[in-house]
């Protein structure tokens, strides 16, 4: 398939498929995210189409099948907008303001920052952690571990201080 085809398709058949993956996904930029999957797809797809009929088809199918896998996936199931993100990791129900936590998640090191950013805030397993930083399941699990006790260790540290504070008033 060349460029211009590619061009002609997009203009023709865009709206369509982000549509489609609107209907299932309900939010408009991984519906944008899709579209260029799908397209990207046609591209550099090696089969055979009968008619416009039958490219408008599998471009749908292939938008609703990639809005199913997404919906499915582990990263979609445990991520938030940016938005909502920090009002629920720093609720008014922490002892800490939204301020204080990432300049406590900043303390750890970097080597166990990296972890506890792709375990927790992404929703990689350990497992998947591992593949990515090219460790073994058990580094990563000493990791999570050891940022842990850090991070215990520098809220307790913080939440002393702060019982000074109040009983000196």
């Amino acid at each position: 398939m060349t460029g211009e085809e590619l061009e002609q398709y997009i203009i023709k058949y865009r709206k369509t498929v982000w549509s489609a993956a609107l209907c299932y996904i309900k939010n408009p930029a991984d519906a944008d995210d899709i579209v260029q999957d799908v397209f990207f797809k046609l591209f550099t797809y090696d089969g055979k189409f009968d008619s416009e009929e039958h490219i408008k088809a599998w471009l749908l199918r292939c938008a609703i099948n990639r809005s199913k896998n997404l919906l499915r996936s582990h990263w979609y199931k445990f991520s938030a907008p940016l938005e909502t993100a920090m009002d629920k990791t720093y609720s008014d129900d922490n002892k800490h303001s939204g301020n204080e936590m990432p300049a406590m998640f900043m303390k750890l090191s970097p080597k166990n920052r990296v972890v506890f950013y792709l375990h927790y805030y992404e929703g990689y397993s350990i497992a998947e952690t591992a593949k990515i930083l090219n460790l073994s399941e058990s580094a990563v699990g000493v990791r999570l571990m050891r940022g842990r006790k850090q991070l215990e260790k520098a809220l307790n540290n913080e939440g002393s201080e702060n019982n000074g504070l109040q009983n000196d008033c």
